[in-house]
């Protein structure tokens, strides 16, 4: 038995290369809630173009569980193992599962820049779909963006954010 407790939360777990879409299915099939980001791909073949839609994390997604159905997971076709960060198996705050949702369900904002604001600052979104969201501030050359670290993952999801509904997260 794995280090659950009996709190259902989103935990990550890693995936054989190239079958997030199936083991979300096989999951699925033993009732377990999944979420599987998926991004909007303009794919090259050499006769045609195609629109694919490809998993945003590769060789992972999200389960929604408690202990009681760990052994379900890790008997699944495709599972790998569960992420482990600092010796425990870690676990996405739902605030976080449920602002990648919401900007992936939704259309991405007009860049924009802004001065105000400088790299690395910590900033809290007051309007639109992400509002009451945290992030921090990363800029390229002139353009300003909003970056979510999903730390359990190693990984981080730049987001598009209108300026007008971000502010520095200490006010």
């Amino acid at each position: 038995m794995a280090n659950l407790d009996e709190y259902y939360r989103w935990y990550p777990v890693y995936t054989l290369p190239r079958a997030e879409k199936k083991t979300a299915e096989n999951l699925k099939k033993r009732g377990i809630q999944v979420y599987l980001p998926l991004q909007k791909t303009l794919r090259q073949w050499s006769d045609r173009k195609k629109w694919i839609e490809e998993p945003l994390f590769k060789s992972y997604l999200f389960v929604y569980l408690s202990n009681k159905e760990y052994d379900q997971v890790v008997q699944t076709h495709g599972i790998v193992r569960f992420i482990y960060f600092s010796g425990e198996i870690a676990y996405i705050p739902d605030k976080q599962i449920q602002m990648l949702q919401n900007y992936l369900n939704g259309q991405a904002e007009p860049e924009i820049t802004f001065d105000q604001l400088e790299k690395g600052q910590k900033v809290k979104i007051i309007s639109g779909k992400l509002k009451g969201y945290e992030a921090e501030l990363v800029s390229w050359k002139q353009q300003q963006r909003v970056i979510l670290r999903l730390d359990a993952l190693g990984q981080s999801l730049i987001l598009n954010i209108n300026a007008s509904d971000i502010i520095p997260a200490n006010i």
